[in-house]
């Protein structure tokens, strides 16, 4: 079974925890992406994440702003993160465990990128003939 090294996205797109949810939005739509890491405010802090289905949450169920609205309000702080030796299936276990579908991966608290649920699709789909 594959590693997470080697099925992880490197090219992380993040944002600060203080930042609007609109400018979260406007960089999730300039990068075509669907989730940010929320960045740490220290060296010991957590990362966090920032999705679609957070802003929703926050903004449409809660009745929010978007403009009043820190990035903060809406994350999931702290994120679920792995190393990037871990075997690909134990990630999808966890996955289905806490009914995510981006996971983090850190070596020593610094993010290396990111692993989702298509990622490790893409790698069970490989192996069906």
């Amino acid at each position: 079974m594959k590693l997470v090294k080697e099925v992880m996205i490197n090219d992380v797109i993040c944002v600060s925890p203080f930042a609007k949810l609109r400018e979260a939005l406007s960089l999730m739509k300039k990068h075509n992406v669907k989730s940010l890491v929320v960045e740490k405010q220290h060296p010991n802090d957590a990362y966090g994440l920032i999705t679609y289905t957070n802003v929703l949450k926050t903004v449409i169920a809660e009745q929010g702003d978007i403009d009043l609205l820190n990035v903060y309000d809406a994350c999931a702080k702290p994120a679920i993160a792995v190393g990037k030796s871990l075997a690909v299936r134990q990630v999808a276990a966890l996955m289905t465990e806490h009914r995510v579908k981006r996971i983090l991966v850190l070596e020593d608290n610094d993010l290396l990128g990111f692993v989702t649920m298509d990622d490790i699709m893409a790698v069970l789909l490989e192996q069906v003939d």
